[in-house]
């Protein structure tokens, strides 16, 4: 009777596929020679063998009967039949929507949108709008002298933007009190340099439209051109003691007690003897009880807040808690109650929307006339609201675990102000680090937190405005002194680091831009701090890194002799340096005084005016390994270095040179002329045998 399993179904006899039967042995040679059974023209293969797959020691055994398929027909109709591939056009499409998803990760992330996310990113946009409304709006009124719908149209348009174009997914972008201030100070200058200019709010909307439109295209075009990296070039403790000086300078509220006088302050300096010489004015009791309570009041709830949110557990909810927003609606509904505006207190006051000119062509007759005074203040603003975006960016992805592009955060940014240059009047808007973080500590994981908070904010536009009517301006004064105060308590660290890495050189340049900050103007400060950081960079990388090198005792092995001098030999009147980086015209300028320096005084520091500590080389050897490109200038500095060796009658040796450098010397003359071809080597034992055998060759010669 046959097995179950040797039976042949209608399928494997249809498809000629193998059958298994069991029997007593494994035979590995027949297994291996039914793979390679020859195949009949027909294309099948015969049907009879059988290969025997279990043990002897089994009372069955299990074989693979060989059936072969026919083979496919390879004619050209079959081939181009099974090669499917897409076409030029379907090719093209879908390249450009993968360069579409990463040009505009909002393409990607929206299509993907997880409602597993929508909780925390609801938490995280009311909280951060709780913040930058009344912000935006303290920012617009007090810093830049435009009405508060133009700080909540900056809080809210380039956010959207962003949401579409930026790659950080807890970046909160609006209008930042640092740049708002630069606006407000250009709106001044224009303002005493023309007092027939205008009216002041029409000036100060057209001013703020074209610097806003200027920013956007130079932050675009930073993005395009690939500056991005910026960030690594300009000095991080220099810009934050910039922010130390602008969180000093009392711009706050001063435009209203400005237009009492026929010469307002201008530097901070100004400005803080003018506060202190009109401190006590007659009438204005109450709005500085006001200011100075609601400033209190924010401080301590901070306070309070971190403590509550550091003890975790039942008190971790007190983090989301929107004080600010709370201090707004209470002094709101004072001021209406108890008739504050009748006892002298500045209200915001009625702010009308005109929504047929809520969005108009930037470049007009009475913006663009401001065109050529505002572009300093737009290159600054654009600089450093760059490099304040991209450090929030860097702190989320770096605690989330993601990478951002600082290119597509320039072309995001731009973008986002581009479009808000639209809307007349609005704010230069950047990323900001503390809205950043209370989005993140809210629970946003993507950019819907911040797509969110600009939704709830236009709605703030056209529904909020007219509830804060008796908003009191010291109000939001007071909420820029607590941003003010918060930047200012990080001076102690920044310096306390500095003084234990003993970086006096840093300390030194934080005083001086603060010091420029604070006595003359912010324009002043952000100047200097990018001035100072270029000019340090540029000293770092016009020095070459060189190494003296020395023998390891009875080896044939040179080390730089300053990491263990008494571990490492030298020969006298022998020069062996070995140069650690790329050659170019910026680091080769002093290379012949530094060589000379390391001749006659070795790696310690020493005084020109000090006396020769080693004696003057009769052989300088190069090692060049390191060295992987040497650009014209650099050929020629070593042509003129090589020929005053030669007049010095001092030999000249190259090792670990490599071929495309020895051509490039050959070019310039430098060989034979100065160094001839039998003194490259190819390391530094080889030089050194051929100057000790060129020794005593000259002294043989001298003895004869």
């Amino acid at each position: 009777m046959a097995s179950p399993t040797s039976a042949k179904s209608p399928i494997h006899e249809a498809l000629g596929t193998p059958v298994l039967t069991r029997q007593n042995s494994f035979d590995l040679e027949s297994f291996r020679d039914s793979l390679h059974a020859p195949v009949s023209e027909s294309g099948a293969a015969p049907l009879s063998e059988e290969t025997p797959l279990m043990s002897a020691h089994e009372p069955t055994r299990t074989t693979i009967r060989r059936h072969h398929l026919p083979l496919p027909s390879t004619t050209p109709d079959s081939k181009k039949r099974n090669s499917r591939e897409p076409s030029p056009a379907k090719t093209r499409w879908a390249t450009f929507l993968q360069r579409s998803k990463y040009y505009m990760p909002g393409l990607k992330w929206i299509p993907s949108y997880s409602s597993s996310s929508l909780t925390g990113d609801i938490a995280a946009g009311v909280s951060v709008a709780s913040v930058i409304i009344p912000q935006s709006m303290s920012y617009a009124t007090s810093l830049a002298h435009v009405d508060a719908s133009s700080g909540l149209l900056a809080a809210s348009i380039p956010g959207l933007v962003y949401g579409i174009f930026g790659t950080c997914a807890h970046l909160n972008v609006g209008p930042e009190a640092a740049l708002t201030l630069l606006v407000g100070q250009a709106v001044s200058s224009i303002v005493r340099g023309d007092p027939h200019s205008g009216h002041g709010l029409f000036v100060a909307t057209a001013v703020s439209t074209m610097i806003t439109f200027q920013v956007g295209l130079i932050s675009f075009l930073l993005g395009l051109l690939r500056l991005g990296f910026m960030d690594v070039i300009l000095s991080r403790a220099l810009l934050r003691c910039c922010h130390y000086g602008r969180a000093i300078n009392p711009d706050v509220g001063l435009e209203v007690i400005q237009h009492e006088v026929s010469h307002p302050p201008g530097t901070t300096l100004e400005k803080i003897a003018f506060l202190i010489d009109n401190a006590f004015t007659p009438g204005k009791g109450l709005t500085a009880a006001i200011s100075f309570t609601s400033f209190f009041i924010l401080f301590i709830a901070r306070a309070v807040k971190r403590r509550m949110a550091s003890v975790g557990g039942k008190w971790k909810w007190a983090a989301n808690i929107p004080e600010v927003f709370i201090l707004v609606v209470v002094t709101t509904i004072f001021s209406d109650v108890y008739d504050w505006p009748a006892d002298g207190v500045t209200v915001l006051g009625r702010v009308k929307v005109n929504f047929g000119t809520l969005v108009d062509w930037p470049l007009k007759t009475h913006t663009v006339k401001y065109l050529k005074k505002t572009t300093s203040t737009a290159i600054l603003i654009s600089i450093a609201g760059y490099l304040d975006s991209i450090l929030g960016a860097k702190q989320n992805s770096d605690r989330f675990g993601y990478s951002i592009s600082p290119n597509r955060e320039l072309v995001a940014i731009g973008a986002g102000n581009l479009v808000s240059s639209f809307f007349p009047g609005t704010l230069p808007a950047y990323g900001g680090i503390t809205r950043s973080r209370i989005n993140a500590d809210s629970g946003g994981r993507t950019q819907m937190a911040s797509v969110i908070c600009s939704m709830l904010v236009i709605l703030a536009v056209f529904f909020l405005l007219p509830a804060l009517v008796y908003l009191p301006k010291c109000v939001l004064g007071a909420i820029i002194a607590l941003v003010a105060t918060n930047i200012l308590t990080e001076i102690r660290h920044d310096v306390l680091y500095f003084w234990g890495m003993s970086a006096w050189t840093d300390l030194a340049m934080m005083l001086l831009t603060f010091a420029f900050t604070v006595i003359w103007s912010v324009e002043v400060g952000i100047i200097v701090s990018v001035t100072s950081s270029l000019l340090i960079i540029v000293k770092r990388s016009s020095r070459t890194h060189i190494k003296i090198l020395g023998r390891v005792p009875d080896t044939d092995r040179w080390k730089p002799i300053e990491e263990d001098e008494e571990n490492h030999t030298e020969t006298p009147g022998v020069l062996i340096v070995k140069l650690k980086d790329d050659l170019d015209f910026a680091n080769t300028g002093q290379l012949k005084e530094r060589l000379r320096r390391l001749e006659l005084y070795g790696p310690r520091k020493a005084h020109p005016s000090d006396p020769i500590r080693r004696e003057e080389a009769r052989a300088v050897v190069f090692h060049m390994s390191d060295v992987e490109k040497i650009d014209a200038s650099a050929v020629q500095i070593f042509l003129q270095l090589t020929g005053t060796y030669k007049n010095r009658d001092v030999q000249v040796h190259f090792a670990h040179l490599k071929q495309k450098h020895l051509e490039a010397f050959r070019r310039a003359g430098m060989v034979p002329q100065n160094v001839p071809e039998h003194r490259f080597h190819k390391n530094v034992a080889g030089a050194m045998r051929a100057i000790e055998q060129s020794w005593s060759e000259s002294v043989a010669m001298q003895s004869a």
